[in-house]
């Protein structure tokens, strides 16, 4: 009999080494909005959303002053970040924008709506979120057809509930 994980399996957090823990805590905190729950000196931090005990964690153990994975080697591919909402995803894209972040693409697949950037140490992000279940494209025999598709990211951000409003001088 082979194993199953079960249904409500979740993935609970990352830890990620970095080379400069300032830079990565402020990164994490101004880009994604996450809040410090626990730092460890100048060699980690724990970070989060809701007071959880930590979504993210940062060392710089084994990698202080290291160098960003070389290009074709293996390691992580992105992290990716759920947002409950269309709307919280458009604000959580529009502060990333404003943080003069660069995006490597925007996706529409199917499943979900997804855009990627990195953070300073080059580790990949993605931030998305998740169609409904009853939306989700399948194959005849009941498997998901997800696909790769342009991510139409101007009707994205027209849905930010948290619209910055300019001020007349």
């Amino acid at each position: 009999m082979t194993y199953h994980a079960p249904a409500d399996l979740r993935v609970g957090h990352i830890h990620l080494k970095v080379s400069d823990l300032d830079r990565s805590v402020a990164f994490y905190e101004n880009v994604l909005g996450l809040t410090v729950e626990q730092r460890m000196g100048s060699d980690a931090a724990f970070l989060s959303a809701g007071g959880y005990h930590h979504h993210v964690a940062l060392n710089t153990w084994f990698s202080k002053n290291g160098s960003r994975p070389a290009a074709g080697t293996t390691g992580l591919f992105h992290a990716a970040f759920v947002y409950p909402s269309r709307a919280d995803l458009a604000d959580a894209v529009q502060n990333v924008l404003d943080a003069g972040v660069t995006l490597d693409g925007a996706s529409d697949h199917g499943v979900s709506e997804a855009v990627y950037f990195s953070d300073p140490d080059g580790n990949g992000i993605e931030l998305y979120r998740d169609r409904p279940r009853s939306e989700w494209q399948r194959s005849a025999d009941g498997t998901l057809s997800m696909a790769t598709r342009r991510l139409d990211l101007k009707g994205l951000l027209a849905e930010r509930r948290h619209k910055t409003e300019s001020i007349p001088a």
